[in-house]
């Protein structure tokens, strides 16, 4: 739900005279898919986005491979494109408040498809590593405050942060959350024109970085909740298992199989909660299965397998992002269970996907 952003862009934001910004050694490559969100919402913001990513040394199409890592040299060369060639205070709130749900597509959905309020910034906090952010996200509950805490962000990830969630958070609420104000340790370029931006009063400088909600407007209910979640990522992963058979096939293998599929997003099963949702004891499902020449692990093993082949072939999630659907806590334990069952690394198997699709 943010990029990653580094020494040029607190340049941004005071406005001093364009120059090469310098290049911190330490700081991390960018994704490709965190670097299309900022550029899509530079078009937004009426910038020649064609002519920055030109001179900033970047393709097009890199921006398409979620597996690609862009230098943050390049990020840097084009952020401080965009300022010479137009200046926009608070470039980093305005570019939040214009990137659409969606455009982080895994941790949006896991976001904005819970009951509440509090249930999304939960959900943010516990899976804000997705985008491979480069700093962390804290929940501290002070009495009828609840603050969100942007942990070690510079200036512009920290204005983009608290933008980009007060304004999905709001269209979620449909307008109805109203942050009880907004922490900065940094003074902003234009404090009236980021009050405005995000409806509510500005601390700054202060001693923490981040959101105050109220008690009252956390239990706020979303409006898509779960039944997006479920047609999102869920049905993205079950349709493989529904796909392998038909309607009519309702062998316990089938049905196993389906059921082991919508659930991988959650972690891969208990085959108590798979008995329970088929309605018959574990005993029995255990029995079924052997007497159809399977066993549970060994189909638990083929979901996730068949899920991992289907979703390396769209080129719309990171592989760390299939892991994740997969059920996988670590990306480590992924590619271990993928180098199993193919003897290549997931990278491999969808470079090689890719080059028969296209006939390279």
């Amino acid at each position: 739900m943010t990029p990653n952003a580094n020494v040029l862009t607190s340049r941004a934001m005071r406005h001093e005279p364009p120059r090469a910004a310098p290049q911190a050694p330490s700081a991390p490559p960018l994704s490709s898919s965190q670097l299309r969100a900022f550029a899509d919402a530079l078009e937004r913001l009426g910038y020649d986005v064609t002519s920055l990513l030109t001179g900033a040394g970047i393709r097009r199409t890199e921006l398409d491979d979620p597996d690609t890592m862009i230098p943050s040299s390049a990020c840097n060369a084009l952020f401080t494109l965009a300022c010479e060639q137009r200046h926009y205070p608070n470039l980093g709130a305005h570019l939040g408040a214009v990137t659409p749900i969606g455009a982080y597509p895994l941790l949006d959905y896991l976001v904005v498809t819970t009951d509440t309020v509090a249930g999304a910034l939960d959900q943010l906090v516990r899976y804000f590593h997705l985008v491979n952010a480069p700093f962390r996200l804290a929940i501290a509950d002070d009495g009828d405050i609840v603050r969100l805490i942007i942990e070690a962000a510079n200036p512009f990830a920290a204005e983009y942060e608290t933008s980009i969630l007060i304004h999905h958070l709001g269209e979620e609420t449909e307008r109805r959350l109203r942050p009880v104000c907004v922490n900065l340790q940094h003074q902003p370029e234009n404090r009236a024109d980021l009050e405005r931006l995000l409806g509510c009063h500005v601390r700054a400088p202060s001693p923490w970085t981040g959101v105050e909600f109220s008690k009252q407007s956390l239990r706020l209910p979303l409006r898509r909740r779960d039944p997006a979640l479920r047609a999102v990522l869920e049905g993205h992963a079950a349709s493989v298992a529904t796909r392998s058979s038909t309607s009519e096939d309702r062998s316990t293998v089938a049905r196993v199989r389906s059921a082991v599929a919508s659930r991988l997003p959650r972690g891969a099963p208990e085959i108590g909660a798979i008995a329970r949702q088929l309605a018959i004891s574990p005993r029995t499902l255990q029995r079924r299965l052997a007497a159809e020449g399977a066993s549970y692990q060994q189909l638990v093993d083929l979901v996730r397998r068949e899920v991992a082949e289907r979703l390396l072939s769209d080129a719309s999630l990171a592989i760390g992002e299939v892991g994740y659907l997969l059920g996988f806590s670590e990306p480590s334990a992924f590619h271990r269970a993928f180098k199993r069952w193919h003897d290549v690394t997931p990278q491999q198997y969808r470079t090689g996907h890719r080059s028969a699709r296209h006939g390279d």
